[in-house]
């Protein structure tokens, strides 16, 4: 008696689901404008901004130098209010944690954003109040001027504040 085999067409059929839905995903995720994942573009190539200047880099050439002045104010720990500096790349200044301060402002390059660019005007954010304190940051990083400011005074600007821990400090609010 003759084997039955399965139609090509059935045995190819999930092969071209997959890829049609993997295409997909690729072209929205472009629209949208996400940063590439590869791994591999991430281990070997640092996150730099558009037009950024080679001269930024610092002496290992691994990533930009960055030197900023933190100033906080009400932030509920008399400690942790008023101005510090932070350097990166190498991590120093008068932060208490200058090595995971640095850490904080890499991983939030990282994904992609500004750690210092202000909450979208057009952004829907809670309204939930996360205490008094605010923060001026200045001086530069990757190579630009950088002057910020940071409160908590809705959800997203707590989250703003919270992706920079412990750039800026905790807050006890």
């Amino acid at each position: 008696m003759p084997r039955r085999t399965t139609p090509v067409l059935l045995r190819i059929r999930p092969l071209l689901t997959l890829t049609a839905v993997t295409s997909a995903t690729a072209g929205l995720l472009a629209l949208l404008g996400a940063p590439e994942a590869s791994a591999a573009g991430r281990a070997t190539a640092p996150a730099t901004a558009p037009g950024e200047a080679a001269a930024t880099m610092s002496p290992a050439g691994r990533r930009p130098a960055a030197d900023l002045t933190f100033t906080v104010t009400r932030s509920g720990r008399a400690a942790r209010d008023g101005s510090y500096t932070l350097r990166c790349h190498p991590a120093g200044g008068e932060h208490p944690a200058p090595g995971r301060a640095c850490a904080a402002l890499d991983r939030a390059a990282s994904e992609g954003r500004d750690p210092f660019a202000p909450v979208p005007g057009d952004a829907v954010c809670t309204m939930i109040y996360g205490g008094p304190a605010q923060a001026h940051v200045t001086g530069t990083w990757r190579g630009r001027k950088v002057d910020a400011r940071f409160s908590r005074t809705n959800g997203c600007e707590v989250a703003r504040w919270n992706r920079l821990v412990p750039a800026l400090p905790r807050t006890s609010f």
